[in-house]
This record gives structure tokens, C-alpha cells and sequence, in this order.
């Protein structure tokens, strides 16, 4: 899920709550299935006002396949959609942003990290590949992006990782893939970018290391 430049992985133990009228995109790296609850703002209590992570317990994640259910009474839908809000938590954590540079010397960088999230090439390397100094496309990602090239990269790596991990896929080969040599320099990254390890992160912070299956959003309708 995305909105803007802010990315989230939502495996089956998270959820991301939408205010009304926020444009987003979905994807999936593999078949999944996209789960979406349509609240009516004017019966919703919550006054979240940005896009924001929430965990998904099991009640939550059977009031969800619950409520869509085309055979609901009116009152009986009502009452389930008021305890899908008391169930509702946001979680600590933040998406990982990867603003997307506007600058076409930029982009061609941008554009070969993501074909390659582990190309091992350094600044000046990417720099005399798109014929600037390194003084020049240093200034430029920092106009561009907001960042310098090295914490960009380490964001789209870390955002790279999420989906593998989502999959299940063993810490030391998401991590090989978007170009760190071992785990534990990975896990130390990740932890830098975002201020948890990837396990708690993709569990809602629950200590559970690796996750798979469905993806799930919650999304207020606006009338």
C-alpha cells in the first residue's frame, strides 16, 4: 500500500487505516487477496486524520471476513463495524519513505537501484555513469529526494526487503537480495531506518519473526 512516496507492507497481522478521501495505490508481489472495509465517516469515532498502521488480531481478522458478508442485516452490520473501531490500534511504527526525484540525472540512479536494489556501486560510481562529478549528484539527490544518496538507498533497501520477508523468506536471503553481506549488518539497518527489527515491524510489534499470506486495508468511506 502506498500513498504519495510512503510505502507499507501489510502482511495478514496489519492493517492501514485510510481517512476518507486519501489517494492510494495496492500491489502485491505474489497472489494475494485485498481485504477493504468501507466505514461512513459520520458513524466513525476515530479522528485519525493520516494514513496509519494498525495491528490485526484474530477477532479482527474474523469481523473483517465477517463484514463481507452480502447476506447482513442493516443493525447487525452496524453493530459489528462499532467493534471493528473498538479493535482498532494504531501501531509505533512508520512507513518507509523513498521519495521518488523529479531531476532526470536523479532518476537514472533511482531507476537503476530499484531495477537492482543490491547494486553495490558506489556514488561516484553511479556519478561517472551519468557523466556529473560526485560533488554534483550529491547536491542534486539532496535537492531531489531530501536525502543523500547513502540514506536513500538504505530506505529503498529496507523497502525492498519488507515484501521477501512478508513471503516468509529467511532473514539472510531478503537481506542478500537488496545487497547487504550478512543478517546481522541488515538487521542492524533496519533497525536504524525504522526503529524496530523487520519481524516486529511485519507483526505489529508483537515479537514474532516472519509472516505470510493476505493483504488487508482499512478504508473509511467518504460520502
Amino acid at each position: 500500500m502506498a500513498v504519495g512516496d510512503a510505502h507499507w507492507v501489510l502482511p495478514p497481522t496489519r492493517a492501514l487505516w485510510l481517512p476518507a478521501g486519501v489517494v492510494h495505490r495496492t500491489g502485491a508481489t505474489r497472489e494475494a487477496v485485498l481485504c477493504s472495509l468501507y466505514l461512513d465517516p459520520e458513524r466513525c469515532h476515530l479522528d485519525w486524520t493520516t494514513p496509519t498502521p494498525v495491528a490485526v488480531d484474530g477477532l479482527l481478522a474474523h469481523l473483517i471476513a465477517y463484514l463481507g458478508r452480502h447476506d447482513l442485516k442493516d443493525d447487525v452490520r452496524l453493530r459489528a463495524e462499532g467493534v471493528v473501531l473498538d479493535l482498532l490500534h494504531p501501531l509505533p511504527t512508520t512507513p518507509i519513505d523513498v521519495p521518488e526525484p523529479v531531476d532526470a540525472r536523479v532518476r537514472a540512479v533511482t531507476a537503476a537501484l530499484l531495477a537492482d536494489p543490491a547494486d553495490p556501486r558506489s556514488l561516484d560510481a553511479h556519478a561517472r555513469a551519468i557523466g556529473v562529478s560526485r560533488r554534483t549528484l550529491t547536491r542534486l539527490f539532496v535537492h531531489d529526494t531530501g536525502m543523500s544518496f547513502d540514506r536513500w538507498r538504505t530506505h529503498m533497501r529496507m523497502r525492498a526487503a519488507l515484501p521477501l520477508l512478508a513471503e516468509g523468506r529467511p532473514v539472510s536471503q531478503a537481506a542478500h537480495a537488496v545487497g547487504y553481506a550478512t543478517s546481522s549488518a541488515f538487521l542492524a539497518a533496519f533497525r536504524r531506518t525504522v526503529g524496530t527489527s523487520p519481524g516486529r515491524y511485519l507483526t505489529g510489534d508483537t515479537g514474532a519473526e516472519g509472516s505470510g499470506g493476505h493483504e488487508r486495508a482499512v478504508e473509511p468511506l467518504g460520502l
